[in-house]
């Protein structure tokens, strides 16, 4: 965006106020490249109005590269002791995700990457223990997309236009956003009641029939507290339940590498084979990278039908409503995960044209669309 845009004060009051509920003597850190630098200043100054301590992390892009194309094995494996302190001491987290080049991994060694990752497991572990608890203590956490050129490129429309579905897919559009999303969280908690007293829940669609146990796990309500824009629900499988195969219908997307016509094949949770029709070696490096990464740490249920368009970003991508993913490796102990790993990478299928889902053996979503009226719903004139 070539001038300020107010939808990003608009975005950070939301932000700030609604998703994170920031008050007095907050602790928190705001962690985005230097590209967001405006939505960054935005969020400084509604926190500093809501009585917050904000602390900005912002780092150029490139330094991912360079530590990968020039650090030594020691360097990628060594997880900053300050980073860990960070996540122990701060009491809220803003993620704002923006690149100048979102392929600017896409030529670096696939086998550092995954170095890198499972250095930074034990931090990714206590973050999201962090967040499982409640009371003062839970730590509180959410990001976003700012609008930048490489995204808007990615999801083949003009800055402009990629601005627009950032902020409708967000509801800012609306006179009071955070009113909308009250209401959503109120109809995807039903989803969540019905879920939770499953046992097991199956996926079909061309290519796919999976099915994973859930029986005691807590089914979470996304509803633009953690991710925003947001829109599904999910829960952590039972470790060693998934069995059947998954053909995914979106190219799987991760540190800037696209993988596409992903398959995978379960057994007793694992994954026993795989394949991709364009960078299956990068496929096969995530996986191997440690024990947890070929077992899954979540899985979900698109439900913005907001967003109807494939972008290649995963934040807009997973939640389209009619969709499913499931995510290899870490687990969230909120929902009663307990698979480990440096990986969490979620892969996204399309079940509007033909796909089903089934919960005990009952359908509940067929093409896309619930088959519960109460439940969320296609919206009548939406365009994001």
């Amino acid at each position: 965006m070539s001038m300020y845009d107010p939808r990003l004060d608009k975005l950070a009051q939301v932000l700030v106020r609604y998703s994170l509920g920031l008050g007095q003597d907050d602790l928190v850190r705001i962690k985005a490249s230097s590209v967001a630098e405006p939505l960054v200043l935005a969020l400084y100054k509604e926190a500093v109005r809501a009585g917050a301590h904000p602390v900005v992390r912002m780092t150029p892009g490139a330094c991912t590269e360079l530590l990968c194309k020039l650090g030594s094995k020691k360097q990628l494996e060594r997880l900053c002791p300050l980073d860990m302190h960070e996540v122990e001491t701060i009491d809220a987290h803003i993620s704002v995700w923006a690149d100048e080049n979102t392929k600017a991994l896409g030529n670096v060694d696939s086998q550092k990457l995954a170095m890198l990752s499972k250095a930074r497991q034990p931090m990714l572990d206590r973050f999201l223990k962090r967040a499982a608890v409640k009371g003062k203590k839970r730590l509180r956490w959410t990001g976003t997309q700012y609008p930048c050129q490489a995204s808007a490129q990615d999801a083949e429309m003009s800055l402009d236009e990629y601005a627009d579905f950032v902020f409708r897919a967000g509801l800012l559009h609306l006179p009071n956003p955070a009113a909308a999303w009250k209401k959503i969280h109120v109809a995807q908690q039903r989803v969540c009641d019905h879920l939770d007293k499953g046992g097991e829940i199956r996926f079909v669609a061309p290519g796919t029939d999976i099915t994973l146990g859930i029986t005691r796990r807590r089914w979470i309500n996304c509803a633009g507290h953690e991710n925003f824009p947001d829109g599904e629900v999910f829960t952590s499988p039972i470790e060693n339940s998934a069995e059947g195969e998954v053909h995914y219908t979106f190219p799987a997307v991760y540190n800037g590498h696209e993988v596409h016509g992903v398959r995978l094949k379960f057994k007793a949770g694992k994954v026993v084979d795989a394949s991709a029709d364009k960078n299956e070696d990068f496929l096969f490096k995530m996986l191997d990278q440690d024990r947890g990464a070929r077992f899954l740490g979540e899985v979900a249920i698109g439900t913005n039908y907001a967003i109807k368009r494939f972008t290649r970003n995963t934040l807009f991508d997973e939640k389209i409503g009619g969709t499913f993913h499931l995510a290899l490796g870490m687990a969230y102990p909120e929902a009663g995960g307990k698979n480990k790993s440096g990986l969490h990478w979620d892969m996204v299928c399309d079940l509007r044209k033909s796909g089903r889902i089934e919960l005990d053996g009952k359908l509940i979503l067929k093409n896309g669309r619930f088959t519960h009226a109460s439940w969320p719903h296609p919206v009548r004139g939406a365009t994001a």
